[in-house]
C-alpha cells in the first residue's frame, strides 16, 4: 500500500459523530492505510450537530468560494478541515449555509426526513469531486461510505466522466445496513436529469429508497465491500448477480488485511 492514494468520501465519521458501523469504518479503513504507508483524503459533510470549536474546524479560503449547480440553482462551496487528534489524519468538511446548517444529519427533532436529502446528497458529491479537483490529488481508489455519499459513484462516472484526474481511479462502495425509511423526494429523479445524465443510467430513481441508491451505486463502482453482517435482502442477491469482485463482511477486529489485500487486487489496479 506504500505512496497508494485512497479517497474517502463518507456520510459519517468519528469522532465528529456517534459511533455507528459507517462512522466507525471511515475512520478505521482511512487510519490503517495511513499505518501502511498509503496517503489518504477524508472527506464528510459539516452537519450542523458537529461541534466545529471543540473539534477545530477551520476553513480553507483557497478552496472555498466556488459555486455549485444544484436543481437550477447556485449553491455556495464552502471547505472546512479539521485534524483527527493523535492520527496525523486531516478530515476535509464540505459545507454550505443552505444544506449544512440544521442542527442535526438526515431529519428533523420529530423525526422528519429532510425534504432537499436529494440536493444535499449531489452538493456533496459535486463538492468533493471539485474540491479534490482543486487539490490536484489523482486518487487511485475512491472508497464510499453511507448513503448521503452514494450519488459520488454516478456524478464521477456519468458527470464527471472526461475528467482526466480520475481517470485510473477505481471506486469501491460500501454497502451497510444503516439506511433510511421511505423515500427521498419523488422529484429527485427530475434533479438528476437537470445535470444531463441519461435516464437509462437513473431508472432506479423513479423511486429513490435506500435500496434504489445503493444500486446506483453499485453499478457505477468497480468494486464492493459488505460493510454490515446483514444487508437488506435485495440488495445481497443484486450484489450475487454482478460481475465484479464483492468482498464479504468483515468486523472491525479482522477488516484490515483483507482490505489491503481487496485494494491490492488486480481489478482495483
Amino acid at each position: 500500500m506504500k505512496d497508494k492514494r485512497v479517497l474517502y468520501v463518507s456520510s459519517e465519521v468519528i469522532p465528529y459523530l456517534p459511533e455507528t458501523e459507517i462512522s466507525s469504518m471511515s475512520f478505521e479503513a482511512p487510519r490503517m492505510i495511513n499505518n501502511n504507508g498509503g496517503q489518504i483524503r477524508i472527506f464528510m459533510p459539516r452537519y450542523g450537530n458537529i461541534n466545529e470549536r471543540r473539534h477545530q474546524l477551520h476553513e480553507v479560503i483557497r478552496l472555498s468560494g466556488m459555486n455549485l449547480v444544484i436543481n437550477d440553482l447556485d449553491m455556495p462551496l464552502i471547505i472546512k478541515v479539521a485534524s483527527i487528534p493523535k492520527e496525523r489524519i486531516q478530515v476535509y468538511f464540505i459545507d454550505n449555509e443552505d444544506y449544512f446548517k440544521r442542527k442535526a444529519t438526515y431529519a428533523d427533532e420529530d423525526g422528519n426526513f429532510y425534504k432537499d436529502n436529494d440536493e444535499r446528497a449531489i452538493f456533496f458529491a459535486k463538492g468533493v469531486i471539485e474540491t479534490v479537483k482543486k487539490l490536484n490529488w489523482a486518487p487511485d481508489i475512491i472508497h464510499v461510505h453511507g448513503w448521503l455519499a452514494s450519488f459520488l459513484p454516478l456524478y464521477l462516472r456519468n458527470y464527471y466522466g472526461n475528467e482526466p484526474l480520475f481517470e485510473n481511479s477505481k471506486i469501491v462502495t460500501s454497502v451497510y445496513n444503516q439506511g433510511f425509511n421511505g423515500t427521498l423526494a419523488k422529484n429527485t429523479i427530475d434533479k438528476v436529469r437537470f445535470d444531463a445524465i441519461d435516464d437509462e443510467v437513473i431508472s432506479e430513481l423513479e423511486e429513490p429508497d435506500y435500496v434504489n441508491l445503493m444500486k446506483i451505486a453499485i453499478k457505477n463502482s468497480d468494486a464492493i465491500i459488505v460493510g454490515s453482517e446483514e444487508i437488506p435482502k435485495e440488495l445481497e442477491e443484486y450484489l450475487n448477480t454482478l460481475d465484479k469482485p464483492v468482498l464479504k463482511y468483515h468486523n472491525m477486529e479482522n477488516f484490515s488485511q483483507a482490505y489491503l489485500d481487496f485494494y491490492s487486487s488486480k481489478v482495483l489496479k
